[in-house]
């Protein structure tokens, strides 16, 4: 059904990706898909990494921490940004696109009245791309 899975992470918050993390991983073992996790980065020096290169690193780590867990191939991405906040929906819509991701499994989080201003990221990825999107709330 589906051929492969694009994961969304934000490894500043990869302790609240949980079910999301979860969730991705059972979809990949029922199809037999691997599953890549993309992550988004500035070029300059930011809380997670000094630069992209040491960013990928960190990603490819948790993706291969992600396989190990759960019995499953993945993947790491990193999308190199001038301003990750601004242009994340561009730059994840792109992803999908190079992935070639027929799924996107996300985090979200409940609804709230700023929703009703600015669309989701998930949102955007659904209206965007040709993926079918997973949105994953927290419990």
């Amino acid at each position: 059904m589906y051929h492969k899975i694009m994961v969304p992470v934000d490894l500043a918050h990869a302790d609240k990706l949980a079910q999301a993390l979860d969730t991705a991983a059972n979809l990949s073992s029922l199809y037999k898909v691997p599953v890549t996790y993309v992550g988004v980065t500035a070029s300059t020096p930011g809380p997670m990494a000094h630069n992209p290169a040491e960013y990928e690193q960190k990603l490819l780590a948790f993706a291969k921490e992600q396989a190990e867990r759960h019995g499953i191939e993945t993947h790491g991405k990193t999308v190199v940004s001038h301003d990750p906040a601004a242009e994340l929906d561009d730059a994840l819509v792109k992803a999908v696109h190079e992935t070639k991701s027929d799924l996107v499994v996300m985090a979200t989080h409940i609804p709230n009245v700023a929703d009703h201003v600015w669309p989701s990221n998930g949102g955007r990825l659904a209206t965007h791309t040709d993926a079918s999107v997973f949105l994953v709330r927290p419990s």
